[in-house]
């Protein structure tokens, strides 16, 4: 800091080393100036100072450590200035800041109001959607209707996304922690999915042996749906098996589809906001928001995401939820 001091000093500091040697060159060449008297003089003026330029530091450093104390109020109302450029950097400062958290305060309110219409239009559209879906269940065009069913479903998924990622910021006050029946939440997503698997030919199999976990049923739902329209998504006629078991004290659930799988160089970037593929980066139908949101909430409820794959083989992701203790941090909440 006292080296920094010197720098900003810079000037002044050779402006009197330029005096002092004047002094001394007019010494030299004036044999009426003692030159001994001069160096004399010159010598305790730069002890002066040298104790001048302590002085100054810790007077003015004083100014400089509050501006950064002080980054989140800039309030300096307290202070008494040392000189009236301290005042003028300080009050221009105060106004640059007040400006700035005005802006700031404009655009959350700004970004509050486009969220909750956002959300109330997700709502409103869901409307629509269900009528559609009871206008779909009427066709007698058995093709078209797949067809219609299967948009239908992809629209359906992508508001659900969009309406979860709006809520995500907030989740921690929409957790309501509770002993949840893993069974009938898969069951019921895979309903959901039913349609666009029986177009695919996909089918699943099951071997829950730990059939109840202690979590937020809502987004655990919303968990498994990402983890399962992925597993559809990138699988064609095989099935996709879901199983759970109790390992060291946690329970584990695993959903491996034999699908396309994933290249090693993308696995450590596949829950990334955005990042759809480098390998298969044309797939236009890919969001890279549904792995992204699901780390995001499984991070809220303390559930650990792990995924195992290989190109041709397949992916084997797996869900770990925490023990019973670590519920302590979730419901402080």
């Amino acid at each position: 800091m006292f080296t920094t001091y010197l720098k900003e000093r810079g000037s002044w500091i050779l402006l009197f080393l330029l005096l002092q040697f004047l002094a001394v060159f007019i010494a030299y060449i004036d044999s009426a100036v003692s030159l001994t008297s001069i160096l004399y003089y010159v010598f305790l003026s730069l002890i002066i100072f040298m104790v001048f330029l302590v002085m100054r530091y810790q007077k003015e450093m004083k100014f400089y450590q509050e501006l950064e104390e002080a980054q989140d109020t800039m309030d300096f109302s307290h202070r008494e200035f040392l000189s009236p450029f301290e005042r003028m950097a300080a009050e221009s400062i105060t106004r640059h800041f007040e400006g700035l958290r005005n802006k700031v305060s404009e655009n959350e309110r700004m970004l509050d109001e486009e969220k909750d219409e956002l959300l109330s239009w997700i709502h409103e559209v869901k409307t629509p959607l269900t009528a559609l879906s009871l206008m779909i269940d009427r066709l007698e065009n058995q093709t078209l209707k797949k067809e219609m069913t299967y948009e239908w479903l992809r629209i359906h998924l992508l508001l659900d996304q969009q309406l979860h990622q709006r809520r995500i910021p907030f989740m921690e006050n929409d957790l309501y922690i509770e002993q949840t029946d893993l069974e009938s939440v898969i069951f019921s997503e895979v309903k959901t999915l039913q349609s666009w698997c029986i177009q695919k030919g996909i089918g699943f199999d099951f071997d829950l042996e730990s059939k109840e976990v202690m979590t937020d049923a809502k987004w655990l739902a919303f968990i498994i749906r990402q983890l399962l329209t992925n597993a559809v998504k990138y699988s064609e006629r095989s099935d996709i098996l879901i199983t759970s078991d109790q390992r060291n004290g946690q329970t584990i659930l695993e959903v491996a589809d034999t699908g396309r799988g994933i290249d090693s160089r993308d696995l450590p970037r596949i829950f990334e906001k955005g990042f759809t593929s480098t390998a298969h980066h044309q797939d236009n139908a890919a969001t890279g928001m549904g792995l992204y949101l699901a780390r995001k909430a499984a991070d809220s409820l303390k559930i650990k995401i792990d995924v195992e794959s290989a190109p041709g083989k397949g992916s084997t992701f797996k869900l770990t939820f925490p023990k019973s203790n670590d519920f302590v941090r979730i419901t402080g909440m």
